[in-house]
């Protein structure tokens, strides 16, 4: 291997570090830990229908932040050359709030809600211009197996510092604590620490890609991202092909998202035991780390698009069975299922994109990718929490995700991606 080829893997390694790092925080934060504490503690003073509302409203704040900011801080970045300076800011703001969680004191829900709601925004905006140098460190050709090394390392990254922290509130004397709350607690810390040790590679190691045309700075990066934004807003018929794919993926990660982060609030509002539901998350874990592997392979055999249909139709069936669990071993297996397929409709996902979009603006449009996302995130929570608070029926509010899925599917099928591919390319040499 020459020189060129291992700087090349460093920065490859460099890169997917970075889904190692955040996952703690979506896996032991998002889907773990925040939603059972917020329940059981912050929030034990309201309903259990009051408390998933106000966590549905919570996750839906923080992705309507991103659907605002970034395109806009995407564009400026291409302007400026600087995706690894806001990847820096935005997660130094997610450590600096997920180290915040430790100092929120029982009963106070709304301190809670206002530090993760900001925590989030930082997850979020992290994972946008990490994405966005998804086209600057993996050859057109790998594309599917570096992202799909991304999740990989995040699955078991994640899972990882989430069974410590398992370990820790499960058996708090063997760490020396007092109890479950404080070993709880403690994670919140190591999360942080965690987030932010394995994003150093990236920053270090992962070279800044150079902006198109002349480098702007301060006013004028500002000045030329609002620019480079109203371009593309008026070269939109374009990219039809790029918006037929962000509308489909709107609405099928949504379902996605939404299930991430609402399982365990509906797994504790059907009473089954927490215990088990961490498990659960856990299983989820590990077997989606060898899954995005596979499902990267499998992106290059079949490509990219085929593989996400497959992954909808498995999630389809999972919400199905989900409307009818009634034990832990059902909530065991099915998180088994969405493990097989979490890692994979998300890595494809992202490198079908890649391929759709000019990757001189990578920023920008990961910007829109993320926003869309985001956005759709703020509709899944809120529909849960609505359909749960009209009909007093848990089960109903999981079971109306189904249509979001479908909806996602029918769009994805539109999407023609030898087109998208020629005009990204076509973008890339004016």
């Amino acid at each position: 291997m020459n020189t060129t080829d291992k700087e090349k893997n460093k920065q490859i390694i460099s890169w997917a570090l970075y889904d190692w790092a955040n996952s703690a925080y979506a896996v032991t934060i998002m889907a773990g830990f925040f939603p059972l504490y917020f329940k059981q503690y912050w929030a034990s003073s309201l309903t259990a229908e009051e408390s998933t509302y106000q966590l549905g409203l919570a996750n839906s704040i923080a992705s309507l932040a991103i659907v605002l900011l970034a395109p806009v801080l995407g564009s400026i970045a291409d302007q400026a050359g600087a995706k690894k300076r806001f990847l820096f800011l935005f997660t130094f703001l997610g450590v600096m709030m997920c180290a915040g969680l430790y100092l929120v004191s029982q009963g106070s829900w709304q301190w809670a809600v206002a530090i993760y709601v900001t925590a989030t925004i930082g997850f979020s905006g992290g994972v946008s211009f990490s994405d966005s140098l998804l086209v600057h460190v993996a050859p057109a050709d790998k594309l599917d197996r570096v992202s799909a090394l991304g999740y990989a390392l995040g699955y078991i990254g994640g899972g990882s510092i989430f069974a410590l922290s398992v370990w820790m509130a499960q058996s708090p004397s063997t760490f020396g604590l007092a109890d479950a709350s404080s070993a709880i607690r403690l994670s919140f810390l190591f999360v942080a620490l965690w987030w932010a040790v394995f994003s150093l590679p990236v920053l270090l190691f992962v070279k800044e890609p150079p902006s198109p045309g002349n480098r702007q700075a301060g006013l004028s990066a500002v000045i030329a991202g609002f620019s480079q934004l109203a371009r593309t807003f008026s070269k939109i018929r374009q990219f039809k092909v790029v918006c037929i794919f962000l509308l489909a993926y709107w609405l099928y990660i949504d379902g996605v998202d939404t299930i991430i982060r609402m399982a365990v609030d509906y797994g504790l509002a059907l009473n089954l035991d927490s215990s088990a539901l961490i498990t659960a998350l856990l299983l989820t874990q590990f077997i989606g780390f060898p899954s995005a592997i596979l499902f990267g392979r499998l992106g290059e055999k079949v490509g990219p698009k085929a593989g996400i249909q497959i992954a909808i139709v498995v999630y389809m069936i999972a919400i199905v069975w989900a409307y009818k669990i009634d034990s832990s071993w059902e909530f065991y297996a099915l998180a088994a299922l969405i493990g097989l397929v979490q890692g994979g409709v998300q890595s494809l996902s992202r490198s079908l994109y890649a391929r759709l979009i000019p990757s001189r603006y990578s920023a920008e449009f990961f910007g829109f990718y993320n926003m869309l996302g985001k956005f759709a995130a703020v509709l899944g929570p809120i529909l849960i929490g609505w359909v749960v608070v009209a009909t007093d029926n848990h089960r109903l509010g999981m079971l109306s995700i189904i249509i979001l899925f479908a909806a996602g599917a029918i769009l994805l099928r539109l999407v023609d991606v030898a087109e998208g591919t020629r005009v990204a390319r076509d973008m890339n040499e004016e």
